[in-house]
């Protein structure tokens, strides 16, 4: 259990883009600390584009297909608001007349962490979709949790400048992410080269000194990954500060 020294509380998954990878990033960060003995829980406080927790198309439905110790658990658990329609929250509540209340949220985070350590809490699109009527967008949702920051991001090109907006949204917060993940699969149909990736991984270490953890790699059963991503996943939690 004291091989992730610097573990975290609460780990906040986003992304540059929607569709970028957030949820595998969640998926292998659970496997990879129930693999190493935690006890930790998925939670997906916003899920717009299903009809409820059990949908094919529900993140948390796909979570625990394809974490074994899940498999006979109950998705819904992992779903604090559901929402039809395929928008940003905010608009997704108000095509159902409903209202986003953030400081359930907050209660929800804080009780699950009772129970489960560490929490891997995956967002909705990038940081700056809306959550509710006011200002609160998704970036604030990483704040109000006191949630540390994993950033999942295309490997090809245009993700310089996704990677770095990210990252210059989470910093006029006062928050600092813990590291980058690339995805190199069906997301991107795997077309990037390799100098291409090398190069974007130096553009974006070079100018935020956050540190790309490495490249996950296509995926052909996600019941079981593969060694190779897992390895490059545990960097999040070997190298955290």
């Amino acid at each position: 259990m004291s091989k992730f020294k610097n573990l975290k509380k609460r780990y906040f998954i986003t992304g540059t883009d929607t569709g970028v990878g957030k949820t595998v990033l969640s998926l292998l960060m659970m496997q990879v600390l129930f693999n190493n003995g935690y006890t930790p829980f998925y939670l997906k406080p916003l899920q717009t584009g299903c009809s409820n927790p059990l949908d094919q198309n529900s993140d948390a439905s796909f979570i625990y297909r394809n974490v074994k110790q899940l498999r006979k658990m109950d998705p819904s658990d992992s779903i604090i608001y559901c929402f039809k329609n395929p928008k940003a929250p905010w608009f997704a509540a108000r095509d159902e007349k409903e209202k986003i209340d953030i400081q359930k949220i907050k209660r929800c985070v804080y009780e699950k962490n009772v129970a489960y350590s560490p929490l891997i809490i995956e967002g909705a699109g990038g940081l700056l979709v809306p959550v509710d009527g006011g200002k609160t967008q998704i970036v604030n949702l990483i704040d109000f949790t006191e949630s540390t920051p994993v950033i999942a991001a295309r490997v090809g090109l245009g993700t310089i400048n996704h990677t770095l907006l990210t990252i210059e949204s989470m910093r006029n917060k006062g928050i600092n992410p813990c590291g980058i993940l690339f995805f190199d699969t069906e997301y991107n149909k795997g077309s990037t080269d390799n100098e291409m990736i090398k190069e974007n991984i130096e553009a974006i270490e070079t100018a935020s000194g956050v540190q790309v953890k490495g490249v996950i790699g296509e995926i052909h059963d996600f019941l079981d990954p593969g060694e190779k991503n897992l390895k490059i996943v545990e960097r999040i939690f070997l190298h955290d500060k």
